[in-house]
This record gives structure tokens, C-alpha cells and sequence, in this order.
């Protein structure tokens, strides 16, 4: 199978990261349309020869034309892909730089392998080398589906025998009624009659005791699969969806569910055939076989019932397509998509199942409560469970379901109490089946969900859902949970925070990143920690989720291959910065811009003395026109007249350029065409030594210790008629042409 089409059969939060690396390099619709052809190029080699990545965009053209062609040639009632927008994209971005294109898809087929091999190793983990009671499963439902031949062998001996006796039992009689002397063999004939049916009597007494231990056995896989494998795996699907690698893939399950089903309808064929051979051939010598029969046949039922009403699961949740990352969370009028799955992938059940799905069925605090809010789907959305093509599994994938509110808000005893982002939900899928003269009412239920009305109440919406996904159980429907939140001690949230940070950049946080983080969240370590104070009084959760966006749009690389210590105090900073040597720096986080921002800080020497110097964070606004790369490059110190740059060694002890020139943007050296000197943006410092005790803080967007701004000031008295006002940034006056100042201070 495809390298490309394996992706897409994983998890949202996997396929995120897959996302996140073509993100503003290559569109993915390309990538999905030409992904078997894409991933037959030579483009490692293509990357560092100009004809061959020459020839491969001509190539890759080309494919887009004849898919083109196809398209228009299928005359599809349903719009298709834009493939003249593709064309124009692969045109304007890479037909003057093929290099360019071979590099980006080289590096993101590497990456892209290395996802698959990571899920691999989870796998091995977890669900691909499996747990000993798993093994153990696995080895009963192997030797079941075994029993249940040797058992259909068995039953159709015993027929074979039954009808052998009758036939010479009613053959003989009539052949004695017609030959006298045929009487004198009546002892023979009686006495072979007798053998046969004791015979008969050994292969029942077979027969029923397998039929009773196949049961038996069969009965013990079905409580294992219903009661232990399927809580599991919805366990590992809830923690999944909040960012945990764990593989919630239902290959493995599936497995066994169609297994020991295939096991219980054979058990059940056999109960009805050898009812039929009973009333055919009754055998006096078991009196109550019709009973027993009958007895097993009401079991095996019931082992059916129970199994096929718990295969039915929401194998992908429901996720709005702007927001793969952040699943469970809807937003009214906006389409998502979910996924449901039947694990009894049988072709007698191939387009038998029509699955109808319906918000808030049967919850109760919808009912109850008058400030939860109630919704409908935008249309009737319900369709037939099929086989999947690229899998085979039986799915069904509801692509386009948007909400609509019904009922609003209204005033109410909770009103004060519950928020919008509060308010979990659900959403049932529930389908009947018809087999074998019975009717099975099946159900399976999404995780609670929130649903939002604007794009602000995200990063709250996904502080519910973290909360809910670690304080309440996976069959818990307390969709009131927020009515009395439950807190979470550090040892079910710190992981839950790690995640985020593997989802977003890659690279989970570490021991010493996640102590800080619990210096800061926690009151008292060996306490709960609070809903409250994580999400609303004090919303530490805000500037994580700051921090957790400016990693995904701006640094991510960065985070993701370590040049981004992050969470570190400054006190671990001055520790950790004091034994190295002048020039050593490591970059963190700012702890006092809650919409998140970046800094860095080095060591400096002056008198003899060694300092530790914090410079003013760079915010989001900041970095989208100064990649923290270059600004790290180009950074510059002045002080006693002298301009360089301090930054040499990203701790503990690399290289500055050999840490970061594989990231920074490349800077054109040449004139432009209207005969300007090129420029370039740079951060500029003048003095940094910092001043016995710092002066207090007037607002919480500065950092509390950092480098002095007499810069400003210096620049207004010295610089009003030397440079051009349109050399100065409005927004952060550090900023002006590297030329331009090199000019100034060589005066």
C-alpha cells in the first residue's frame, strides 16, 4: 500500500503532524492526488541536480494534466479537485526554483516514513506485539474457530450414521416382510443395528459436550472482547484523541469480534441441524436432548446479541476539518466529519446496516438542566455501513454533518455556573439489524464533545475536553462534569500537557520542563490540582495554549529538534548559564505574555564579572516578519561604541551556526532592480549590563528582567536627523537597517 495512504488511515492527531509538514511548502491536495506517482520519484537525488529536479517538475506537470483530463473526461456530477489552481500553485511557487520542490518533497517523504515508523513502534508496543492476556485471546479464538470444524465434522457424521441406521432398519424389515428366509439373519442384522446406535449414542455424547465447551469458551471471549479489549481500545482512542501516541488502531479487534462471531453463528447452525436430526431420529435413550438443545440454542443467542450490539464503535471522532489537531470540538454551521465502524466485518452484513446518527439522545441533563443548550443536525445525514475500499473494513464516513442550535440558552439555575465551553455533549449512532429472524437495536456513542459558537472559545473548548478525557471514565456520560469539576492530580495532567507539545512540535516536554510547569500550576505539590485555577481564575491554560500556537506557526522545527530549552525558569537559567562559557545561550519561554512569546538569554562578562542577560521577548507579531533564526544570526550588541554579536554557543555547548544555519531563510546579497541597498532586520541592544536591582514593573507584557530600552531614548536624542523616520519600526523601535546603523556607528 501506498506510503501516503497508510497516513491517512491514522489517527487525526497523526495526521496533523503529517499536515504541519507541508504547511505553507506544498499543497497536500497535490500530494493526495499524485501520491503514487510522488512517492516513485527519485527526488533525494533530483534535490541536488538541477536538470533532474528540472525534469521532475515537467513530470509533475504533466501528472497534473492527465488527472486533469481524466476528470474532465468522467464528467462527475459532484465538483472535483482544481486542478488548474494546482497547475498555476506548482507554476508560480517552483518553475524557476525545481531544486526547491525536490528538497521540500525529499525532506517531507523522509518525515513521513519516520511518522509511519514511529506508529510502528507504538504498535510493537502496544497493539502490534501483543500483551500476554491479549496473546492468550488470540490463541482461544484461534483454537475456537478449529473446534467449531471439528464440531461441524462431528454433526455430520452423526447424520451420516442416523440415516445409515434408518435406512437399514427400514430397508431390513421390508426385505423380511417379502423373504421369509431372510428371518434367519434377523440376530445379525439386529445385532449390527445395535452396534450402529451405540455408535449414534457415542458421537451425541461427543457432540454435546464440544457444543458445551466451544459455549463455554466462547462465552469467556466475548466477556474478554465486551467488558476488557473494547474498554481498552476506547481508553486508548480517548487518550489518543488528546494527544497521546498511543495506536488506537481496530485491525486486531476487528479480528476477533469477526472471529468468534464466525464461531457463534457455526454453533448456532449446528444447534438447528442437529434439532432437525432429533426430530428425524429420535433417540429414546436422551429423553431431554430436545431441551438441551433448545437450552444451548437460547445461549447462543445470547452470546450473539451481546456481541454484535457492542460492535458497533466511532472509530475516527468527530473533528472540524480547520481544526484536525483539536477534535471533539464543533462549531454551530461549521461541517465535520466522524467515522463509524462495524467490527463484525462479515459480507452478510455488506450494506445491511443504515446507521442514523442523533445528537443528545437519552441524556439526561439536557432534560434537566435549563441552560444546556440544545442542537440539530443541519439535514438527515443517516447511510449504509460498506466495505472500505482501501481497508476493507465495514465503515461508514459521515463527511458533512454541521449543527444547528434549537433551543438557546434561557435564564436558569446553572446559567452562572456552566459555560458555553462547559457544556459536553454527545452524539449517538444507532442502527437495527435483522439476522436470522431476530432484530438487534445497536448503538455506539462519540466521546463528549463541546460545541462552540466562535473561534475564540477554542483553546477553552479543548481545556474541557483534556479535563473531561482524564477525569472521567470512557463510559462515563456525566455530560454535567463541569457542574462540580473533579481535580486532577499532577500525575494524570502532566502527561497530558507533554502531549500537546508532541502533537503540535513533535517533541514531548521533559522532566525538568514539566517541573517548572508544576512550580507554576500548583499550589501544593501533593494536592489535586483545581479546574479553576488551571482554565479560569488564573487560566494558566491560556498562556500554555500561546505557547503551544506560536511553537506550531513559527518555531516548530526548532521545538521539534531541541534548540528550544522552553520551559526554564530564571533562576534555573542564571544556574544553568553561570558555569558556561561568555557567550553560551539558551531560549525559553516568557512567563508573562499570556499570549505567548519567546526569548532567549546569555552570559555575558564585564569587570571581571559574569552576568546573565534576558532579552525583551519576541512576540508573534514580532517573529511572522523576523524568524527567531535569523533574529538569533543577526543579532547585534552594542555597547561602549562596539557592535557584535554576544550569541555563540546554544547551550549546553553547540556552535551557534552549526545549531541553526539548516533553518534560517535565506537573504538576498545582491541589488535589487531599482539600485537599493538590500536590507535586513535586526534586534539591536545598546549596554546590556543590568542595574543592581531592577526597576518595578509597570504592565505584565514585559518580561521582569531583561534588557535595559535606553535604546529608545538614546536613538531620539542621537539619531532624529542621521536617519530617515522610515528607517524605525513603530512597534519596536530595536528594530532598523543593519547598513544603516553600521553606518552610524562607524562615524
Amino acid at each position: 500500500m501506498a506510503q501516503w495512504q497508510e497516513l491517512l488511515k491514522m489517527d487525526s492527531a497523526l495526521q496533523n503532524r503529517v499536515r504541519q509538514l507541508y504547511e505553507g511548502r506544498f499543497p497536500t491536495e497535490i500530494r493526495n492526488q499524485l501520491s503514487h506517482w510522488i512517492e516513485s520519484q527519485d527526488w533525494s537525488s533530483a534535490a541536488v541536480n538541477e536538470n533532474a529536479a528540472a525534469e521532475c517538475f515537467c513530470a509533475l506537470l504533466q501528472q497534473l494534466e492527465e488527472q486533469w483530463r481524466r476528470s474532465v473526461q468522467e464528467n462527475a456530477i459532484l465538483q472535483g479537485p482544481d486542478f488548474p489552481k494546482m497547475r498555476a500553485y506548482m507554476v508560480e511557487n517552483f518553475q524557476a526554483q525545481p531544486l526547491n520542490l525536490a528538497a521540500i518533497l525529499s525532506e517531507c517523504l523522509k518525515e513521513e516514513k519516520q511518522i509511519l515508523e514511529s506508529v510502528t513502534m507504538t504498535m510493537d508496543n502496544g497493539a502490534g506485539v501483543m500483551a500476554p492476556q491479549q496473546t492468550e485471546l488470540d490463541n482461544k479464538v484461534t483454537q475456537l474457530k478449529l473446534q467449531v470444524l471439528e464440531l461441524k465434522k462431528e454433526v455430520k457424521i452423526l447424520e451420516d450414521l442416523s440415516e445409515k441406521l434408518d435406512f437399514i432398519q427400514n430397508s431390513w424389515q421390508s426385505k423380511v416382510e417379502q423373504n421369509v428366509e431372510l428371518v434367519r439373519s434377523k440376530a445379525l442384522v439386529e445385532q449390527e443395528c445395535l452396534r450402529m446406535t451405540r455408535s449414534i449414542s457415542q458421537s451425541k455424547q461427543v457432540v454435546l459436550q464440544r457444543l458445551v465447551r466451544v459455549l463455554n469458551e466462547a462465552a469467556g471471549s466475548v466477556q474478554t472482547l465486551t467488558g476488557v479489549e473494547l474498554p481498552e481500545w476506547r481508553r486508548r482512542q480517548q487518550r489518543s484523541c488528546v494527544g497521546s501516541p498511543e495506536h488506537a488502531g481496530l485491525d486486531l479487534l476487528e479480528k476477533w469480534f469477526t472471529a468468534v462471531a464466525e464461531v457463534l453463528f457455526g454453533v448456532d447452525e449446528q444447534l438447528q441441524q442437529l434439532q432437525v436430526q432429533n426430530q428425524r431420529f429420535p433417540a429414546p435413550d436422551f429423553p431431554c436432548l430436545t431441551d438441551s438443545l433448545a437450552e444451548m440454542e437460547k445461549f447462543c443467542r445470547s452470546l450473539i446479541r451481546n456481541l454484535l450490539t457492542s460492535a458497533l464503535v466511532v472509530e475516527k471522532q468527530p473533528v472540524m476539518q480547520n481544526l484536525l489537531h483539536r477534535p471533539l470540538i464543533l462549531k454551530t454551521g461549521v461541517r465535520f466529519k466522524v467515522t463509524v465502524r462495524f467490527l463484525v466485518n462479515l459480507p452478510a452484513f455488506k450494506t445491511l446496516i443504515k446507521v442514523q446518527p442523533v445528537f443528545d439522545k437519552d441524556v439526561e441533563e439536557v432534560k434537566t438542566i435549563s441552560s444546556f443548550r440544545q442542537f440539530d443536525f443541519s439535514r438527515d445525514d443517516s447511510k449504509v455501513l460498506d466495505v472500505d475500499l482501501s481497508s476493507g473494513a465495514l465503515t461508514v464516513a459521515f463527511e458533512h454533518m454541521s449543527l444547528k442550535e434549537r433551543k438557546s440558552r434561557v435564564k436558569g439555575s446553572c446559567e452562572n455556573q456552566l459555560t458555553v465551553t462547559e457544556e459536553l455533549h454527545i452524539i449517538r449512532f444507532v442502527t437495527q439489524l435483522q439476522h436470522n429472524g431476530e432484530t438487534f437495536n445497536i448503538q455506539a456513542s462519540s466521546l463528549p464533545l463541546v460545541v462552540i459558537s466562535s473561534s475564540n472559545q477554542v483553546p477553552s473548548a479543548w481545556a474541557a475536553i483534556m479535563w473531561s478525557s482524564m477525569a472521567s471514565g470512557v463510559d462515563s456520560e456525566n455530560l454535567s462534569l463541569f457542574l462540580d469539576p473533579p481535580g486532577l492530580k499532577w500525575e494524570q495532567l502532566a502527561p497530558l500537557l507533554s502531549w500537546q507539545f508532541l502533537s503540535v512540535g513533535q517533541r514531548p516536554l521533559d522532566q525538568d520542563q514539566l517541573s517548572m510547569l508544576q512550580a507554576k500550576i500548583m499550589d501544593d505539590p501533593d494536592g489535586p490540582i483545581h479546574w479553576n485555577k488551571f482554565s479560569k481564575d488564573e487560566n494558566v491554560w491560556i498562556w500554555i495554549d500561546g505557547i503551544l500556537d506560536l511553537i506550531k506557526k513559527f518555531v516548530w522545527e526548532l521545538w521539534r529538534d531541541g534548540c528550544i530549552m522552553g520551559f526554564v525558569s530564571k533562576e534555573r537559567t542564571r544556574a544553568l548559564l553561570r558555569e558556561k562559557p561568555v557567550g553560551t545561550f539558551l531560549i525559553r519561554f516568557s512567563e508573562s505574555i499570556p499570549d505567548g512569546a519567546i526569548t532567549f538569554s546569555w552570559v555575558e562578562q564585564s569587570a571581571g564579572e559574569k552576568h546573565i542577560h534576558f532579552v525583551e521577548p519576541y512576540t508573534k507579531k514580532e517573529l511572522s516578519v523576523l524568524p527567531l533564526p535569523n533574529a538569533i544570526h543577526n543579532y547585534t550588541l552594542t555597547t561602549s561604541g562596539r557592535s557584535h554579536n554576544p550569541l555563540l554557543y546554544l547551550y549546553p555547548d553547540t556552535p551557534k551556526d552549526a545549531a541553526f544555519a539548516r533553518y534560517r531563510t535565506a537573504e538576498s546579497s545582491s541589488p535589487s532592480r531599482d539600485g537599493y541597498v538590500p536590507k535586513k532586520i535586526v534586534l539591536v541592544s545598546v549596554d546590556p549590563s543590568p542595574p543592581p536591582s531592577p526597576p518595578p514593573l509597570t504592565h505584565m507584557d514585559v518580561e521582569p528582567e531583561y534588557l535595559p530600552g535606553e535604546l529608545d531614548e538614546l536613538l531620539k536624542d542621537l539619531l532624529p536627523d542621521l536617519l530617515p523616520s522610515s528607517l524605525e519600526n513603530d512597534n519596536n523601535p530595536g528594530y532598523f537597517l543593519q547598513t544603516d546603523i553600521n553606518q552610524f556607528i562607524n562615524q
